[in-house]
């Protein structure tokens, strides 16, 4: 789904080691240019949710990206072109596999909103921390 300031797309993801897919959901907004939500649904309906630099995105389809909590790389799995997302807490670890072809659909919608590299024409990133800190002199 687009709309005049976001995109949402759901996507069937292997959750590594289980037999069914489970569901995805990424979404893009205008509003908060630099970053993508991916939400994972559980077996509860319940959707658990990581935000994602869209920098890590672009880069995870073309090589290994990221570090720390959320590492994304392309993978050839059983034939199939995929992104592998490693996602890591305190809680433990999961891994998905995500269909390429879908992810780059999703940057390329995404990139229609707010063209790459022209993030910080929309979100004025000194002016949002200079707000913050001036909140907090108060």
């Amino acid at each position: 789904m687009t709309t005049s300031d976001s995109v949402q797309q759901d996507m069937f993801t292997v959750l590594h080691g289980q037999p069914a897919p489970v569901v995805t959901r990424w979404t893009y907004t205008a509003t908060d240019p630099f970053a993508v939500t991916l939400a994972v649904r559980t077996r509860q309906d319940r959707w658990v949710e990581w935000l994602v630099a869209r920098d890590l995105v672009v880069e995870a389809l073309s090589g290994p990206a990221g570090y720390g909590d959320i590492r994304m790389s392309p993978q050839l799995v059983q034939g199939y072109d995929v992104v592998e997302i490693e996602i890591r807490s305190t809680d433990g670890r999961a891994v998905l596999e995500v269909d390429r072809d879908l992810l780059r659909h999703f940057v390329e919608s995404s990139a229609e909103l707010v063209p790459l590299g022209e993030e910080s024409d929309v979100l004025d990133l000194d002016r949002v921390i200079e707000q913050i800190t001036q909140s907090c002199e108060g």
